[in-house]
């Protein structure tokens, strides 16, 4: 496989999305525990809401780890403290409160690492900035539950330490702190609707632009060592998005979209497939290399604007909405399963 420059940043990366993810799936294990707590039902419909949102996210974290491209194993450090959390949270001298308060720590923790997994992306290069994008929603919402969260951490604990409820006021102040945290950039993916998953196009939409910010920044760059990272992080998202549309995309399209359309998708990725082992093999500071890449994402541009245009306008026209999500969650799948395949992974050391 090709190595890059930057492999090592890219793999710390790559491991807090692992640690994002398998904390998000902590919350949501918590949050099912909590409404077999027997809550008021004002509570209880709150955590509701956050249960349904965290099951959300967990498929937001999925598309950007997919389309980050590295597969990655959660450090040990976590995985252990995920290990107590749950003990804890089993234990009987814990009250509510106690649990609750446990859990808003938890979502700070999880709003904290998302944040510095996004700045920390600002440094590494647009590509992957563009790739964790997705990731400012699920920051956004975990802020929004951290607040809601302080709110019932009121009322549990005034009826802890009383045995009579608190002033349901605290609920409007819990609004006012929500709306200073509301300004939820726009984003292909959006917790704004009943949406389980997003649509096949915006998943395929994704690969391309983050292709397109990858051949911008190569044919920019006059570093050889920055155009072989460049070009390293082309080959991998591009043998990995052309292998997921071959087994998941193209197979479905193909009784509406025609042979002869779905065939000639298929044919110009077995040319750029091609074309990357041919690139592959040049010396990063030769001439060759970069007018190679030129005429490769000259081919590729013309593939993407055939999907982006006549075959995405064959699946708004033949697919359901439902049909539509998901065959974007099978591509993500797929996409999942050929990074692990093909090496596309990291382990934590720690």
């Amino acid at each position: 496989m090709v190595a890059t420059l930057d492999d090592t940043k890219r793999n710390a990366i790559a491991i807090r999305l692992a640690d994002l993810k398998a904390l998000q799936q902590l919350v949501i294990e918590k949050e099912q525990l909590f409404l077999k707590e027997g809550l008021d039902s004002e509570i209880a419909d709150r955590i509701r809401n956050f249960l349904n949102d965290d099951e959300k996210n967990i498929g937001i974290l999925e598309t950007v780890i997919g389309q980050y491209g590295i597969q990655a194993e959660p450090r040990k450090i976590v995985r252990e403290f995920i290990e107590k959390s749950k003990e804890l949270f089993k234990s009987s001298e814990l009250s509510l409160y106690d649990k609750v308060s446990q859990h808003e720590l938890l979502k700070h923790q999880l709003v904290t690492t998302g944040l510095i997994v996004h700045k920390a992306a600002q440094k590494v290069g647009a590509d992957v900035l563009l790739a964790i994008a997705p990731l400012n929603t699920i920051n956004f919402e975990n802020r929004a539950h951290q607040e809601q969260l302080k709110g019932i951490l009121e009322i549990l604990g005034v009826r802890e330490l009383t045995g009579q409820d608190a002033d349901q006021g605290i609920w409007a102040r819990v609004q006012d702190a929500l709306a200073a945290v509301s300004g939820v950039v726009g984003s292909a993916v959006t917790q704004a609707s009943d949406k389980k998953d997003m649509n096949i196009q915006d998943a395929i939409r994704l690969d391309h632009n983050k292709l397109n910010t990858l051949f911008a920044e190569l044919i920019q760059s006059d570093n050889p060592e920055k155009i072989q990272e460049y070009f390293g992080q082309i080959y991998k998202d591009l043998s990995v998005h052309a292998e997921a549309e071959e087994e998941v995309v193209y197979p479905k399209v193909r009784p509406f979209y025609g042979q002869s359309n779905t065939q000639e998708l298929f044919d110009e990725q077995a040319h750029a497939k091609q074309a990357l082992e041919e690139i592959k093999a040049l010396s990063p500071s030769s001439p060759l290399f970069k007018e190679k890449v030129k005429q490769l994402r000259e081919a590729i541009s013309d593939h993407i604007r055939q999907e982006e245009s006549t075959m995405f306008a064959a699946i708004r026209n033949n697919l359901s909405t439902e049909q539509s999500e998901q065959l974007a969650t099978e591509f993500k799948a797929a996409k999942t399963r050929i990074q692990q395949k093909l090496g596309v992974v990291t382990e934590s050391k720690v």
